[in-house]
């Protein structure tokens, strides 16, 4: 992200922010299938599952090739004629990471992001990233769904537990986020923004000491579009990105955060690209983080994710994924990823 010149930055705030507007099946991989049979694909699976030996390759085209609303008719049916649960004779029946990206597939994405939120806070400690990945980039209504999945497996409310693990700035900008009450509104004042951009840079760079309060409600509350014009008048306020200035200002997880945030405004592509970079450069692939990007984003701007990628690291995402998984898993991953450009 930060090899991008400013050229390119002010292309990306004056583009159609996709991934916070595109309803899901535009710009994913993931589509709805048209000649859809739930009944068939229900007969299928029941075949693959209880045949000797599972059949892969049937459970890997049906599951990455049938829209999230399909797969919920799909799991329901299958409830229906077998008294049993999808998700549970998917765990049942494969192991490993290819276990783990099938039962995801396989579940609505509020629940998804739900898993992995009780899971990111479950034991000794927090894992924070995962808090941010998910609150800094996913829009009102899905995070109304991770909500609900919440409280419906937790039976507690996610700002009630998120209050006992985070604190300070960092927690409060959590909370605001976990509310799910961004601004959606797609007009942009001007005005508006070169005032909060004035006030960001009076609250950081022009300041002794920060106010971290001003940049978590400006970053926290105000919409996608209104944010990509108030980081182009930052730059030319203070002559730094607001992602530096955020980096020189801030430390911990607060700086970690707003970074993600101003990093998702830009480009929520571009920012997802760099995630599964790292999950695929570093010593052992990280298939936690690559299972839960490609999994989360498969439907909603997969086909934009690679090509930042491409564009990003010089290189295809689906030959990266092929060089460095393998196996059903790998051919899952491929699947989903789509195309080879």
């Amino acid at each position: 992200m930060e090899g991008l010149l400013w050229e390119e930055l002010q292309s990306v705030a004056n583009a159609a922010p996709a991934s916070f507007t595109a309803a899901p099946g535009e710009r994913g991989t993931i589509k709805a299938q048209a000649n859809f049979n739930v009944g068939e694909d229900v007969a299928a699976l029941r075949k693959a599952i209880e045949g000797i030996g599972t059949t892969e390759k049937t459970l890997i085209e049906i599951l990455t090739q049938r829209s999230s609303s399909q797969k919920q008719a799909i799991s329901k049916a299958y409830q229906e004629t077998t008294k049993r649960i999808l998700v549970n004779d998917l765990k049942g029946d494969t192991r490993g990471n290819f276990e783990n990206v099938l039962v995801a597939l396989a579940r609505p994405p509020g629940v998804n992001d739900s898993k992995w939120i009780i899971k990111a806070m479950k034991g000794a400690g927090t894992d924070e990233s995962i808090l941010m990945e998910i609150l800094s980039s996913r829009t009102n209504k899905q995070i109304k769904e991770l909500s609900a999945a919440y409280a419906e497996e937790t039976k507690k409310t996610l700002t009630q537990n998120l209050k006992t693990e985070v604190s300070g700035h960092f927690g409060k900008a959590l909370l605001l986020l976990a509310e799910g009450a961004r601004d959606e509104s797609t007009n942009v004042n001007a005005d508006q923004a070169k005032v909060d951009a004035k006030a960001l840079y009076q609250a950081g760079e022009k300041k002794l000491g920060t106010d971290e309060s001003k940049f978590i409600e400006i970053l926290c509350k105000r919409s996608i579009p209104h944010l990509r014009q108030t980081i182009l008048e930052y730059k030319n306020v203070s002559g730094k990105t607001l992602q530096k200035s955020i980096e020189k200002e801030m430390s911990g997880n607060l700086e970690k955060l707003l970074v993600d945030i101003v990093k998702c405004v830009m480009s929520t592509p571009a920012y997802f690209a760099e995630k599964l970079y790292k999950s695929l450069k570093g010593a052992g692939t990280d298939e936690t983080t690559l299972t839960r990007v490609m999994v989360s984003r498969g439907e909603i701007d997969m086909l934009d994710i690679r090509a930042e990628y491409k564009k990003l690291y010089k290189c295809s995402l689906h030959k990266e994924i092929n060089s460095d998984v393998s196996g059903s898993y790998g051919d899952c991953l491929k699947m989903i990823c789509g195309g080879e450009d």
